[in-house]
């Protein structure tokens, strides 16, 4: 009973217990007009149809509006209310405002070195198609002289980041999507508390969902008072708005604008296989980056946190240092849910595409559109090896089950799909031909890659591509093959809750 009690009055009871009562007013005000049938019935069809005839003219991925359509027409008015509270990425006046302005001081403080396109033109001229598209869409440069460094491990990147930190000088900015109370958290924030006290400038942002039950609401006041400049993203709140599904789910952390860190690892015991081992053995990866390319993610950082400030504008940028010529070409990269593009999910696809060998993916997730399902088998027909990791012990059950829906139509296109035994796989990591790599935030699920607030980095001939395809190497003998025999065990009412999933996956 006191289990009970104290998850219900714990915050997140009480904002589930607050969006409850919202939804059982809406269905009280359903239900209470029910004496006027007829014409609520004839209503209902002319706005679920309306609905739907607006939704078919919208742009967007068809998947997202097929799954809208038939929650619509099955459930006319609740499904309709529900599109208006939910649905799509809807910007208020004010919100637009901000968002040009971020857009605008992007533009205003990245620009492409055209120098560097033509050194990557000279390597491959269809390189630059990447980089052209990047530049253009979200103003962020393909850079060189940038030293690169990957890990296969949290605990790896771990090692570094404690390493590192000590070192800083002038400035700490850290963006996570969870931070959590342990170790790992400990040791961090005792080493930002003495930079604090020493005079170095930290600025430090988390997304309140993701750490809504790992963190104290006000979690942000206790680190203020240690001198530690804290805002909590998009606070989550007991009301119905569609702004709940926009997170800030980048990861990064930037020492002096001379080093920065990106990937999958959040700031919390789990990813460094410390403490509860529920999900077996948790693999993830991360990059570090020194030189040029840092620049631009600082900018990345500084656009966020204004973002939460209300547009105080871009700091001058921090000293860069100076490195000898490292190889290859670093561009790093963000996603913003608030626009019509979807950066992170054309990446990928550009790398499929121009694949001439082999791509190989780790996810965590495996929940595609039938587009992207198109695109990967289309490049395995073509005999392209590709290949996709995915976890062998879930963390969500019920996602685990929306990734194995989309395994069938994968293996049967000539896919090969892999389970990572161990345990959870949490690496977002492309690999293609020994030459390209895409590591960072972005998940192959529809909130990460039409949602969520993401970051990545496209590595190009850098010095690291080598070790992540010894990562891979490493890993596909830890793994289960999944075959077609396999699938073809599944039995019916199996087969038909994947079905449902997946329909209704893009609205999950």
């Amino acid at each position: 009973m006191k289990s009970f009690l104290k998850t219900v009055f714990s915050r997140v009871g009480m904002v589930s217990l607050g969006i409850l009562l919202q939804l059982l007013v809406l269905l009280a005000s359903l239900l209470w007009f029910r004496e006027y049938a007829p014409v609520i019935n004839t209503l209902s069809a002319i706005l679920s149809w309306g609905f739907v005839l607006f939704l078919l003219a919208q742009n967007g991925n068809p998947a997202y509006k097929l799954a809208w359509i038939i929650l619509i027409l099955g459930f006319p008015v609740l499904g309709a209310t529900l599109y208006l509270i939910f649905g799509g990425n809807r910007l208020s006046p004010r919100l637009r405002r901000k968002m040009q302005e971020i857009d605008r001081t992007l533009a205003d403080h990245l620009t492409q070195d055209e120098t560097v396109i033509e050194a990557m033109r000279s390597v491959d001229p269809d390189a630059v198609v990447m980089a052209r598209y990047l530049g253009s869409t979200v103003h962020c440069p393909a850079c060189q002289n940038t030293e690169t460094r990957y890990f296969p491990s949290g605990e790896d990147f771990f090692a570094s980041v404690l390493a590192d930190l000590p070192k800083a000088e002038h400035t700490i900015y850290l963006e996570y999507f969870i931070v959590e109370f342990g170790e790992i958290w400990d040791q961090i924030l005792r080493i930002l508390k003495q930079k604090a006290a020493a005079g170095v400038e930290i600025r430090f942002l988390y997304d309140d969902f993701g750490c809504i039950r790992r963190l104290p609401r006000h979690y942000d006041r206790e680190l203020e008072a240690l001198g530690i400049h804290t805002r909590a993203f998009n606070r989550f709140v007991p009301m119905l708005d569609s702004r709940l599904n926009n997170r800030d789910h980048r990861k990064f952390l930037i020492i002096d604008g001379k080093i920065a860190y990106t990937g999958g690892v959040n700031l919390a015991d789990e990813y460094a296989n410390r403490g509860d081992h529920r999900f077996g053995h948790w693999k993830d990866c991360a990059v570090r980056l020194a030189g040029d390319a840092v620049y631009p993610i600082t900018v990345m950082f500084l656009s966020m946190w204004n973002y939460v400030r209300k547009c105080e504008g871009i700091d001058p940028p921090p000293v860069l240092q100076t490195l000898p010529e490292a190889a290859g070409f670093v561009q790093p990269y963000l996603d913003s849910p608030l626009d019509e593009e979807a950066v992170g999910r054309n990446v990928f696809i550009n790398m499929i595409s121009r694949a001439r060998r082999y791509v190989w993916i780790m996810t965590p997730y495996l929940i595609v559109d039938e587009a992207m399902d198109e695109i990967l088998t289309t490049a395995a027909k073509s005999g392209i090896d590709v290949r996709i990791i995915t976890p062998g012990i879930p963390d969500k059950p019920t996602v685990f089950e929306m990734t194995r829906a989309n395994y069938e139509p994968l293996l049967k296109g000539g896919v090969r799909i892999f389970e990572y035994t161990p345990g959870f796989v949490h690496s977002k990591l492309f690999l293609a031909d020994d030459e390209s790599v895409a590591v960072g935030t972005v998940n192959l699920d529809f909130r990460s890659l039409y949602l969520h607030f993401e970051d990545g980095v496209w590595l190009y001939r850098a010095a690291c591509v080598s070790d992540v395809r010894a990562d891979f190497d490493a890993t596909f003998p830890l793994c289960r093959e999944i075959t077609a025999a396999d699938t073809a065990k599944v039995r019916l009412p199996r087969r038909l809750y994947r079905a449902v999933l997946r329909l209704l996956s893009p609205l999950m």
